[in-house]
């Protein structure tokens, strides 16, 4: 049922920019209003998000550690699995950003002959989740060039090496097979895994079918279904440039991946995907653990007024002399 309804509601968004497009001729609402309002939301929505997380109070070091904390000269600590300083922190976040260096250190477990609990490597899951967030950024800024004129040499020289394989006209870029290779195998993997379908909600397989929907109308765009290129880089230097125009000539699939574009822009902070922010925001992954070197004191803790052993002697110092007990300080 979950699944049913994730399809549904993407189906459900490709048809909205068939009938719009194709039917109602509506293009300057599906190329121009539509991606306004998602890059808005967008914008706004993470904003808010990543102001929320940084107000959120963190009075105490609580990273999740798998390795030696640093303690005597003599014990040798794990600098990058339990970080003491901010260089440490620097490398972990960056081996956990660039490489999902905690992926691939997961295990999976199952159950053997029905009473056996195995545990072994799961380097699949690693493999695919770090190709296609690495493919889906060579493809992010290999759309810078429809954006800017003169491209940039940083895009062409991506271009020229996903591009390198020559097959055919147009140029088969290695990045689109790669998407679509890693989020099939992302989608297939909470369908037939049982572990991983249990925990699955809606949610998630609605956000792997609209990417999907993305990557899959770009293919057919590119190789397929021929668009003019020329309006779709007009449309889209019009809309950075706030001088927005719809040429004529641009194919209703070009519509259909736009809206789906502008739709996960706008679901983004709404939606587990905003992950991409809250890494480095997680007090689990960017804080030093230095508590046995450096004393951390809550700042929230409200002033109290405390009453020292000296003033509770001075109280019941007769008391205390009656009954024999010591007392630190004689009476004057």
């Amino acid at each position: 049922m979950k699944v049913a309804i994730a399809l549904l509601l993407a189906a459900v968004l490709v048809a909205i920019p068939l009938l719009g497009v194709g039917g109602a001729n509506l293009h300057f609402v599906f190329g121009v209003v539509i991606p306004y309002i998602g890059i808005a939301v967008f914008l706004i929505g993470v904003v808010y998000r990543i102001m929320r997380w940084a107000k959120s109070p963190v009075p105490f070091r609580i990273p999740t550690t798998t390795g030696q904390q640093k303690s005597l000269p003599w014990i040798k600590s794990s600098k990058l699995d339990n970080p003491h300083t901010i260089w440490g922190v620097i490398g972990r976040m960056a081996l956990e950003v660039l490489c999902f260096r905690t992926l691939f250190r997961n295990t999976r477990s199952e159950l053997r002959s029905g009473v056996k609990l195995v545990y072994g490597p799961d380097k699949w899951l690693w493999a695919a989740g770090l190709a296609f967030h690495w493919t889906f950024l060579v493809i992010f800024l290999r759309h810078f060039k429809f954006f800017v004129e003169p491209v940039p040499g940083f895009v062409e020289l991506l271009q020229s090496l996903d591009g390198f394989f020559q097959v055919g006209l147009p140029v088969i870029f290695l990045t689109d097979i790669i998407v679509l290779s890693a989020l099939g195998f992302l989608f297939l993997r909470r369908l037939y895994d049982r572990q991983v379908r249990y925990i699955s909600l809606m949610p998630d397989y609605f956000a792997l079918a609209l990417i999907i929907g993305i990557a899959v109308t770009g293919v057919l765009v590119r190789y397929f279904l021929k668009t003019d290129i020329v309006g779709v880089k007009e449309l889209a230097t019009g809309l950075i440039s706030l001088h927005p125009v719809v040429p004529a000539g641009i194919g209703t699939t070009f519509f259909v991946h736009l809206f789906l574009v502008s739709f996960l822009l706008a679901y983004v902070p709404f939606s587990k995907l905003m992950h991409f922010g809250g890494v480095f925001l997680s007090p689990t992954r960017n804080l030093a653990n230095n508590n046995r070197a450096k004393r951390h004191i809550n700042p929230w803790n409200p002033k109290v007024k405390v009453h020292t052993y000296e003033e509770y002697e001075d109280e019941f110092r007769d008391v205390m002399k009656a009954a024999g007990m010591p007392l630190e300080k004689e009476e004057s």
